[in-house]
């Protein structure tokens, strides 16, 4: 670490700057089982000047500088494998504004969708995009992320209005207005959305809101086969009628969320539906979904009606990845995703399952089916490197299914280290040069999230 740099540092922050070997660590690790890489300090700055004046000093000392939300990524996005500051965005955790006649609000990047939920809810009011992890907003939109809600809602990218970003030179910019369009210039919000941290760091998200809607019904159905229930699905969307949340779980991952959760249902692949809207319009949607679940051989719905028991549904739904890691353990979990056009879900998963079943690991499948999307969580034994190779290989056949079924490499974990090699297959070499080309004009120095996302560093 530049001995000035230090001292500046120091200066700005006082004991919000730390060299210390604990929070390096704990800074450069993430949930994924990608190899840690610490960075050389941690700053943690309260407010958008602070984090103007941390870059700022980077930028003089060209120091990597790698944005820090929650730690809860999958694909070592907050990794420093060329060392640098980490800048730990989750103390600077205000509320700044809400408008329940504009349905908008605007928070610091370390707010948490649970706290904002918590906040918006005696207001009648609610945040869509639920990503499983208590994610940061600063993250959430970094990362593009999305949730259970996506079918309905949408992602980050439908959800936010603006930013408030710090450029790799330290200037602070905003990128749009609170206005519901604009035809006005380039569409700068979403050049930073999903672009993880490598062109700047968001320090505030202006969010679009929603009501809560005045009938919430949750219910359950069962499959014999998963490819039933994923082309029940295919057809609930093909005819319209508007459904929340469709998520889809194996039986694998049913046990273990039943093993987990306290749950008990029926060990078989499973759809979780939830209908928002009128009381007659989610009586009318649940009755026609019901009888396409039924066309397909599904069971009879189990209704959770009451607040209580749908949210210990939709807890246990998110509490997933935990769930798979107890269900083996002593084991870690190499998770993965993949997005694909609908019409080829059904055969995407079922050769994903016949990968997993030639394989010698457990890898439950849970997905937002709604939307094409779906996870893979490949439980191995930290000390079986036969393990990790096996992972690596059903996580390669998957990726490149999903690109030769049009989908993409990534429908929500984003990029980072874990899947930038894949860049190139999906995007193509002139994608690339467009983004680099990007990068370059705005991170010249190349300081911003190094190493992620874009294959072939600038420079080299």
């Amino acid at each position: 670490m530049n001995k000035e740099l230090a001292q500046a540092l120091t200066q700005l922050l006082g004991d919000r700057f730390t060299t210390a070997e604990y929070e390096r660590n704990q800074h450069g690790k993430d949930e994924s089982t990608l190899r840690p890489m610490p960075p050389d300090a941690v700053c943690f700055p309260l407010s958008t000047e602070e984090v103007a004046e941390i870059v700022r000093l980077c930028y003089q000392h060209h120091m990597p500088i790698i944005p820090f939300g929650a730690g809860s990524s999958l694909e070592g996005h907050v990794f420093a494998p060329h060392g640098g500051v980490s800048i730990d965005l989750s103390r600077m955790d205000q509320i700044v504004r809400v408008s329940a006649d504009d349905l908008d609000c605007t928070v610091q990047a370390g707010v948490t969708r649970q706290q904002l939920d918590k906040h918006l809810r005696p207001l009648g009011l609610f945040f869509p995009v639920d990503p499983g992890a208590d994610a940061t907003f600063g993250g959430m939109a970094s990362t593009r992320a999305s949730g259970t809600n996506a079918v309905h809602y949408g992602t980050m990218s439908e959800n936010i209005l603006m930013l408030k970003v710090v450029l790799p030179n330290g200037e602070i910019i905003n990128t749009g207005t609170r206005a519901r369009k604009s035809s006005a210039g380039y569409d700068l919000t979403h050049l930073f959305v999903g672009a993880e941290g490598t062109l700047g760091v968001i320090t505030e998200v202006t969010l679009r809101l929603q009501g809560v809607p005045e009938a919430i019904s949750v219910a359950v159905v069962g499959f014999s086969a998963f490819e039933a229930a994923v082309q029940a699905v295919t057809e609930v969307r093909q005819i319209g009628v508007p459904v929340a949340r469709i998520e889809f779980l194996d039986e694998v991952m049913v046990k273990a969320v039943n093993q987990f959760s306290g749950l008990s249902l029926v060990e078989q692949p499973t759809l979780f539906l939830e209908f928002h809207g009128s009381n007659t319009a989610v009586a009318d949607n649940a009755q026609q979904v019901g009888a396409v679940m039924h066309a397909y051989g599904g069971s009879d719905f189990q209704w959770a009606v009451n607040q209580e028991e749908r949210t210990a549904l939709w807890t246990a739904r998110h509490n997933a990845y935990f769930a798979s890691l107890a269900f083996r353990p002593g084991s870690r979990a190499l998770t993965t995703d993949v997005c694909v056009p609908i019409s080829r879900l059904a055969e995407c998963i079922a050769e994903t399952r016949r990968d997993v079943d030639a394989s010698s690991l457990v890898a439950p499948i849970v997905g937002h089916v709604g939307d094409g999307n779906f996870h893979m969580l490949m439980l191995v034994d930290p000390d079986r490197p036969d393990d990790y190779a096996a992972a690596e290989k059903l996580n390669e056949r998957l990726v490149r299914r999903a690109l030769a079924m049009g989908g993409t490499i990534t429908g929500e974990h984003g990029v980072g280290m874990g899947k930038m090699k894949y860049m190139a297959a999906q995007h193509g070499e002139g994608a690339l040069a467009v983004m680099r080309a990007i990068k370059q004009a705005l991170d010249p120095e190349n300081l911003m999230n190094p190493g992620k996302m874009i294959p072939a560093e600038l420079g080299k």
